[in-house]
């Protein structure tokens, strides 16, 4: 009797598998190598402001921190006092009185400021997109804070100023600008408002850019005027831009020192000792050291409290553009 022999079933379609798993796999190892080499590079390419954040940022913090419950003065070991600074701080009029003054300037400087930038940046958008006009606005905010305030010390001074003389010259009395207590404030607040709105008002310009234009067109064809589409239009969709401007302006605000260093040095009579200055002359003047890192963590804390209020506030991370 004869078997008849059947021959062994095909391996081809598993040869198939194993080479399209294999393919697979050398893919995906493919990717991980490329993700491994970009992770590498992103690496690299941060590194220097990682540096840079952990020592001139992150390491100041910390050691402010803990110097702030020492008393230090560059001569001695630091000694621990526990929270002596903070209650010195919270029984010292000089401080309030700076904090006070910081307050002022902050609410003129960002008043004038906000509001003028925000005019500055509506004019460009809706009338002219000159880069040579943007380029003029932006001058002031090229020259250092020091200089601005040895150029306007010398535009306001009350006997030889050019600006003195303009008055005199209309027959009104020399203003003493940044020798009176009255007009001290005020005087640096608008010297910082004229470097800075500039670029503020950039900043507000590079935001209405993001606003569709089909929105203002629609509005005229159902005739809206410019103050009410300002209004209507401008306003709610720049808001998330514009919160976040105010968020960077207070903080810059209240962290005002180099005109007040050059052009008044606190007076008259500490007018325009603002916090910062009263925390530098505590540190350099005094070599109280620990002191002036106390006040300087209770303005860190001020600081950041209003940022997050003013983050909650404004919704500066939700945006009406649909």
């Amino acid at each position: 009797m004869t078997v008849a022999s059947s021959s062994p079933p095909s391996r081809l379609p598993l040869d198939g598998v194993t080479e399209a798993r294999t393919k697979q796999r050398t893919r995906r190892a493919g990717a991980r190598a490329g993700q491994g080499g970009d992770g590498r590079l992103a690496a690299v390419f941060i590194a220097p402001a990682l540096l840079g954040f952990l020592v001139f940022l992150l390491w100041p913090t910390l050691r402010g921190i803990y110097l702030s419950f020492t008393r230090f003065n560059l001569l001695t070991p630091a000694e621990w006092v526990g929270l002596d600074n903070y209650v010195r701080m919270v029984h010292d009029p000089i401080f309030w009185d700076s904090l006070t003054v910081t307050v002022e300037y902050v609410l003129i400087n960002i008043g004038v400021q906000t509001v003028s930038a925000l005019a500055i940046a509506v004019l460009l958008q809706r009338l002219t997109q000159s880069a040579v006009l943007r380029g003029i606005v932006l001058t002031p905010y090229l020259m250092s804070n020091v200089v601005a305030g040895i150029v306007w010390l010398w535009i306001l001074d009350t006997q030889l100023g050019i600006g003195n003389e303009i008055i005199a010259g209309l027959g009104l009395d020399r203003i003493p600008f940044l020798a009176d207590e009255t007009w001290a404030i005020p005087t640096i607040a608008l010297i910082n408002v004229w470097r800075h709105v500039g670029y503020t008002a950039l900043l507000l310009f590079a935001g209405l850019q993001a606003i569709p234009n089909d929105m203002y067109e629609a509005a005229k064809v159902d005739g809206a005027s410019e103050w009410r589409m300002f209004w209507r239009i401008t306003m709610p969709l720049l808001r998330p831009v514009l919160a976040v401007v105010l968020i960077m302006t207070v903080i810059g605000s209240f962290q005002v020192f180099d005109t007040v260093a050059v052009a008044t040095q606190g007076g008259p009579a500490n007018a325009t000792n603002v916090l910062q200055y009263y925390i530098y002359g505590s540190a350099f003047g005094r070599f109280q050291f620990g002191y002036a890192s106390a006040m300087s963590v209770a303005l860190l804390v001020v600081l950041s409290a209003i940022t997050i209020l003013q983050y909650r506030l404004t919704r500066a991370g939700q945006s009406d553009l649909g």
